[in-house]
């Protein structure tokens, strides 16, 4: 595809759209850029594109420019709804995401791994495999670095491995093709950008839409959301921790092993997976699948499995202060993430919950914080929704913000107890992402340990 001299908008200045301003501008298009924001706002990357020879618009983006345009990429957080661009699909326009520009100029084989929660465990440790069996290997999409900043490192030889969101497959168009495609599990998300579960479970699917019968499609045997939206045209290979599968990975005598035309490989045990939590057995079993389909050889998986260092903001362990365990998963941004970092632990948990609402439904909740937890600390926007949906389930006290939820546990706490930061919400209300939600929990708890360790 030649950029050169095409007209093209970027909406949005995140990270994302900066990183395709650059890729457009370097081969030779007139980019213009559209951001709601004030150019104070932006202003490194804005003085930086209009060096480099791009427009830019500040404030509500303007129809106009929309429609005098040959190609428009929306950011993953600019709604596909909104007025300019809906008028400039009606004219014909192309709207691409991101990942379907990237596409027409990436290298290599890609594998594409979504899903409402995992996603990112699986990426990184599938890229994790991989370089561990000495390939050459990428790995970026929603999660590091945008696929499109992966485009000039891509070689004929290389692996790219690419966390997609619904957002990103939403304006795919026919050139995003995985030789791999994954679909970890589907729960509700997102409700406050998607019109329907519906809408969202769609553009979830769209990652299998362009895959022919030589590639391979791996789903969540256990969950019937995903079951339900297995495609037809790839190879299907299914993973399950709850019951054998005839093609995929699956749990058998406590390993972990793959089954193929009726021979099954051992992998590795149970024993050998060193990250907390049974959707985390999930997230193995689906990039073990991933590996083999990717020929890594069974020796090499379990090794790299064996040395993974897990992920930050994913049950990461934080510190320990006077027998008080402290857990950081920032990155459980809806209420199924959050559920399954609750169920992670037997008891004796503090759990700060809030943030954000993005349409979810608490009540799910209710029970295993019953079970589980003896006091739920509430931040953020959707305090009064949580309250009001766990209601006597377990205690609850109105912290406001992270700072002051921290600040209580540590005087709640008892010996034994974990604190763990789940807030089931987005972080936008009080933080720029979950990443920086995360690391000022880091830091509010080590603060607090050096307070401890000095005798303060």
């Amino acid at each position: 595809m030649d950029l050169k001299g095409k007209r093209v908008l970027v909406a949005g200045l995140e990270r994302t759209g900066l990183a395709t301003a650059r890729f457009c501008l370097a081969r030779g298009a007139r980019v213009t850029v559209s951001e709601l924001r004030a150019e104070a706002d932006v202003a490194a990357a804005a003085r930086e594109l209009r060096e480099a020879g791009a427009a830019l618009e500040f404030g509500p983006h303007r129809a106009e420019t929309f429609l005098e345009q040959d190609l428009i990429v929306p950011s993953p957080g600019v709604p596909l709804e909104i007025e300019p661009i809906v008028r400039a699909r009606a004219r014909g326009i192309t709207v691409w995401s991101e990942i379907e520009l990237a596409a027409r100029f990436l290298r290599g084989r890609l594998i594409a791994i979504t899903g409402s929660n995992g996603k990112t465990t699986t990426t990184l440790l599938t890229g994790h495999i991989l370089k561990h069996a000495g390939r050459q290997v990428l790995v970026g999409g929603n999660v590091g670095t945008p696929l499109i900043s992966l485009v000039e490192d891509s070689t004929d030889d290389t692996v790219t491995v690419a966390e997609v969101s619904s957002f990103q497959l939403e304006a795919i168009a026919d050139r995003f093709r995985p030789s791999i495609a994954a679909l970890l599990n589907l729960t509700p998300d997102h409700l406050d950008r998607h019109p329907s579960v519906a809408a969202y479970a769609a553009a979830k699917a769209r990652i299998f839409e362009n895959q022919r019968a030589e590639d391979a499609a791996v789903l969540n045997a256990d969950d019937p959301e995903t079951v339900r939206l297995a495609p037809e045209r790839p190879r299907l290979v299914w993973f399950s921790r709850r019951a054998p599968v005839e093609q995929g990975a699956c749990i058998e005598g406590g390993r972990i092993i793959f089954r193929s035309a009726g021979h099954a490989a051992g992998l590795l045990h149970r024993s050998d997976v060193p990250l907390r939590g049974e959707h985390n057995l999930e997230n193995v079993l689906a990039t073990a699948a991933i590996a083999i389909l990717a020929g890594v050889a069974p020796e090499t998986i379990r090794e790299a499995v064996r040395d993974f260092p897990g992920v930050e903001h994913r049950l990461e362990f934080v510190a320990e202060i006077s027998g008080v365990a402290f857990y950081n998963d920032s990155k459980a941004t809806n209420v199924d993430a959050a559920l399954k970092a609750i169920e992670a632990f037997d008891s004796n948990l503090l759990v700060i919950l809030g943030g954000k609402d993005k349409g979810g439904d608490f009540t799910p909740l209710a029970a295993p914080l019953s079970a589980r937890a003896r006091l739920v600390l509430l931040i953020g926007a959707a305090t009064e929704k949580i309250a009001a949906q766990l209601a006597g389930a377990v205690p609850m006290e109105r912290a406001g913000t992270l700072d002051r939820a921290v600040a209580l546990a540590v005087d709640r706490a008892r010996p034994g107890d974990t604190v763990l930061l789940a807030p089931a919400c987005a972080s936008f209300d009080q933080f720029r992402n979950y990443e920086h939600r995360g690391r000022v929990f880091k830091q509010l708890v080590n603060d607090i340990r050096s307070r401890v360790a000095a005798g303060g």
